[in-house]
């Protein structure tokens, strides 16, 4: 991925949470027949370094990818079409033009498939109980028979992706005026834009 320096994200931590707050990956594969996409949502061990998914037994991602294969998982953060009117400066010399800002984490590693009851279950689980807090009445999975999921695991193979690097893209006007960057973010935030006017205020 192309970064520039003043684009770039150091952070480590930061990172983290652009894929925690944005959990569905693209995961890039390279097959027999070429590259290939999946989109499926990840879970972040980040103390072990580690992604965790499960993809349908039918897909057949998780054979044609060896163990140790390399892989490559992009998450998309927050992100938006900028004009230029909205920078105050445009109006003066008329030296701007449309862009898009956004925040995008790219993770490197190898991908070892885990086809084990224990291990999806645990996937499952996890990703369940994180993304049901929300609810009222939380979903898990003692609300359906054994028997169900049981059939239901064995129709997915887990996955784990041991991360070896990242990259971290936030491209938030940093390299525009501050009166340009925070005026935009306004305007952003008028739309309801409001996490990625936020990030745009604190960028620098």
């Amino acid at each position: 991925m192309y970064i520039p320096a003043h684009f770039s994200i150091k952070n480590a931590e930061l990172m983290h949470q652009i894929i925690q707050a944005h959990p569905l990956g693209v995961l890039v594969t390279m097959t027999p027949e070429g590259l290939d996409a999946n989109h499926i949502p990840f879970e972040l061990d980040a103390g072990r370094g580690v992604l965790t998914a499960h993809v349908a037994r039918a897909n057949p991602v998780w054979q044609q990818c060896g163990n140790g294969m390399d892989a490559l998982v992009i998450f998309r953060g927050e992100e938006s079409y900028i004009s230029p009117n909205w920078y105050p400066s445009k109006h003066e010399f008329h030296r701007q033009v449309p862009t898009w800002n956004y925040e995008v984490v790219h993770v490197h590693g190898r991908m070892v498939v885990q086809d084990t009851e224990k291990f999806v279950r645990g996937v499952v689980g996890r990703l369940t109980r994180k993304h049901e807090a929300i609810e009222e009445k939380p979903w898990k999975m003692g609300d359906s028979t054994p028997e169900f999921i049981d059939g239901m695991l064995k129709a997915i193979v887990g996955i784990e992706i041991s991360i070896t690097r990242m990259e971290g893209k936030a491209k938030l006007s940093q390299n525009r005026e501050d009166r340009d960057r925070l005026n935009a973010a306004e305007v952003l935030a008028s739309h309801g834009e409001v996490e990625l006017s936020q990030a745009m205020r604190k960028a620098k």
